[in-house]
């Protein structure tokens, strides 16, 4: 299995890659929150070892923005001995599992060798998808038109899985806040149709009449696109 490690401190870092590394797993390491989300994006991982504290970027907003576009990748999260309020945050942004510091060496790999498991034992959703003749490749986050591709965000790709995933009803706004922004469905604000008008001009022939992502009056979107 290849994983992910992501571990500011050098000493646990190495130690980490030696345990894996000698139960037969493919280690790649790095020290920061930015690293590992473009690595997680970029490359095809098994499982992804994530600290909660990281610079650059804190481990929740990895977990929650690898979450949105590698919605199958097993995320297990390190955190602090007592700190339940992390762990909550934690599973809530998107991690399988956690394991506490400091934590036995084989309480570590039997929770790799679970989610392993669990994610053998998973459907993976379709990364490809076409819909109006505009092509999507989400573990790319890119979308293709004509020829021409550009680049999708984090959320946009969120907003496309979610909706896909949930295209025989409609979605509200409340709910794509919750499972995309992760945050509190009853924000009132107007961040979802603004970044659906943006998404939009990049996949719809006619932004103006989209025939992908449709406005559903008084609830919000829904998915429209069907095999282009």
């Amino acid at each position: 299995m290849k994983i992910l490690v992501v571990e500011d401190d050098p000493l646990l870092r190495n130690g980490l890659i030696d345990l894996l590394s000698g139960a037969g797993h493919t280690v790649e390491a790095v020290a920061d929150g930015a690293t590992a989300l473009r690595e997680g994006r970029e490359n095809p991982y098994d499982l992804v070892l994530l600290d909660l504290m990281l610079p650059k970027l804190d481990g929740i907003e990895v977990c929650r923005r690898l979450r949105m576009v590698r919605p199958a990748l097993p995320i297990l999260m390190l955190t602090a001995r007592g700190a339940e309020e992390d762990k909550v945050r934690g599973l809530r942004a998107g991690a399988d599992d956690y394991v506490t510091k400091p934590f036995g060496a084989h309480e570590l790999l039997a929770r790799v060798d679970a989610l392993a498991r669990r994610a053998r034992g998973t459907p993976a959703e379709p990364e490809l998808i076409e819909a109006d003749g505009c092509r999507f490749d989400l573990g790319r986050c890119e979308a293709t038109r004509d020829g021409k591709t550009v680049a999708l965000t984090a959320r946009e790709v969120g907003i496309l899985r979610w909706l896909y995933r949930h295209r025989n009803r409609s979605v509200s706004r409340a709910e794509l806040l919750e499972q995309v922004w992760g945050t509190v469905g009853s924000l009132k604000t107007r961040t979802v149709d603004m970044t659906i008008a943006k998404l939009r001009q990049k996949i719809e022939r006619d932004p103006a009449q989209p025939r992908i992502i449709v406005t559903v009056t008084g609830v919000g979107y829904a998915w429209a696109g069907g095999k282009g």
